[in-house]
């Protein structure tokens, strides 16, 4: 087996084919769509769906939305394990076409760097925390300017790298994790019983159906997220049984492992953090409970330090690193494609990488963290209308049958006929309060709409051009 070269390792083949001798196991794979997923963001999720709905309506939801993320993960990363592509890439021979692929690698860019802002949002607020400072524009740039450089250097190295950084600091994750799942039992008193047993704890959110589609939305949108994901890890699979590992594992570990272990987290956590509070002068008697609330709203890596001082903070930076390298990993991938399928433009993946965390700096500014409702909501519905035209295309219309890389369509337009269609009639149905799963309708309406399109209105090559699809799409052995 050939030794890739330092600028190979760099370039990962971002926008060619991973050629057969760089293929890996679907549990080799799984280190890195369980890493990407077990962070500080799915663990306030896990808290929130919990409080929305109560524990035992949570695991419900957990449950069904982790089969239905494993199951649209493992369609979607079959097409790219075929290809041998990444998501984005893969989109310009599979239901958007070579120009199209721009709305794909947009919505995939989008949501990724916006995971990148949100862990790194976090990871800012549990440190200073931990450490009792106050919120200073030095600090701000001093914290985040160490943290992009280091998932900068990180990434840079490419798959390998990524593997090794994944796999260690996840088993590192799952035993800290481990002993904080029982110190929230241990330090607050509360039994393991009354954490798994508890109702909802938000008033006013109406009666069962409601909490439940409110948990089920929530969870939706880190759920069609992963799908995108994991095909970008799959154009790495050997075989079809090793998508079917690595897209479940991720799926499972994000939506029950790690959901009820932040609902576990945060509620037995939540006395022990009026405590800590009231005895560090961060909170008074009367409004501690208030401030706690806070904490478990925007600030999960604070119930690590109130839980296990320096045991939880390494579990915050273990939790964080791998799923920021990873994010930023899959981030430049998405931008590599939007450079190249808009003008040509290709200055390397290393440039995509520093372009990503700036991007993700800009969301920062921008105050992301305080909008994580409204964006998981949309987010859910635009990732699975994305995964939904892949899906329609390669196994409805083309029946698994391969596209033809000699030439494809600048602009497959009833791919953004029917994503368009998707997401406004989701959006639509959502606001009319008639149907409250949003990214089930989009997906629905993919799943009709496009196959209608594409084989009797817009018929392939209608309303756009063909270009050569200049990419290195060849089997190459390195």
């Amino acid at each position: 087996m050939a030794t890739n070269s330092l600028a190979e390792q760099i370039e990962d083949h971002a926008l060619n084919r991973v050629p057969d001798h760089h293929r890996k196991s679907g549990w080799a794979l799984s280190w890195m769509t369980m890493g990407i997923v077990t962070t500080l963001v799915q663990l306030l999720i896990g808290s929130y769906v919990a409080a929305v709905a109560g524990m035992g309506w949570a695991i419900v939801s957990d449950v069904l939305v982790a089969i239905f993320g494993g199951t649209l993960g493992w369609m979607v990363a079959m097409i790219s394990r075929q290809e041998g592509l990444s998501s984005t890439v893969t989109s310009r021979f599979y239901g958007f076409g070579a120009r199209g692929s721009v709305i794909a690698s947009g919505i995939f860019g989008f949501m990724i760097l916006g995971f990148l802002a949100l862990e790194n949002s976090l990871l800012y607020y549990g440190t200073i925390f931990a450490f009792g400072w106050n919120n200073t524009l030095t600090l701000r740039i001093v914290i985040f300017g160490i943290l992009t450089i280091g998932w900068i250097l990180l990434t840079t190295f490419g798959v390998n790298l990524i593997l090794k950084v994944s796999s260690y600091l996840m088993v590192a994750f799952l035993l800290l994790l481990a002993y904080m799942f029982y110190r929230s039992g241990f330090a607050s008193g509360v039994t393991f019983i009354s954490m798994m047993t508890h109702g909802s704890l938000i008033p006013g959110l109406g009666g069962v159906w409601a909490r439940v589609s409110t948990a089920i939305v929530t969870l939706a949108g880190s759920a069609g997220a992963l799908a995108l994901v994991d095909a970008d890890y799959a154009r790495y699979a050997k075989s079809p049984k090793d998508v079917i590992i690595m897209a479940y594992a991720g799926s499972f570990m994000m939506d029950v492992i790690v959901m009820i272990a932040g609902a576990v987290i945060v509620f037995g956590g939540m006395g022990p953090a009026i405590h800590y509070l009231i005895a560090h002068h961060m909170a008074t008697s009367s409004n501690a409970v208030a401030q706690a609330n806070a904490l478990a709203s925007n600030n999960t890596g604070a119930f690590f330090i109130v839980l296990s001082a320096v045991f939880g903070f390494i579990l915050m930076y273990a939790a964080q690193i791998k799923a920021q390298v990873l994010n930023t990993y899959s981030g430049s991938l998405a931008l590599t494609n939007f450079f190249d399928a808009l003008g040509h433009w290709r200055p390397g993946r290393l440039a995509m990488v520093i372009l990503g965390n700036i991007i993700a700096l800009l969301m920062i500014s921008g105050g992301i963290l305080g909008l994580i409702d409204s964006w998981l909501n949309i987010l859910g519905v635009i990732t699975t209308a994305f995964a939904g035209v892949m899906i329609a295309d390669y196994y409805i219309v083309r029946k698994k049958t391969r596209a033809d890389h000699a030439s494809v369509e600048a602009i497959n337009v009833a791919g953004v006929i029917s994503i368009i269609v998707g997401v406004l009639v989701a959006v639509l149905l959502e606001n009319a309060h008639i149907f409250a799963l949003g990214f089930l309708t989009a997906l629905i309406v993919v799943l009709i709409v496009y196959p209608i399109l594409r084989q009797y209105v817009v018929k392939p090559g209608s309303l756009t051009t063909v270009v050569d699809a200049k990419l290195a799409m060849s089997d190459v052995e390195g």
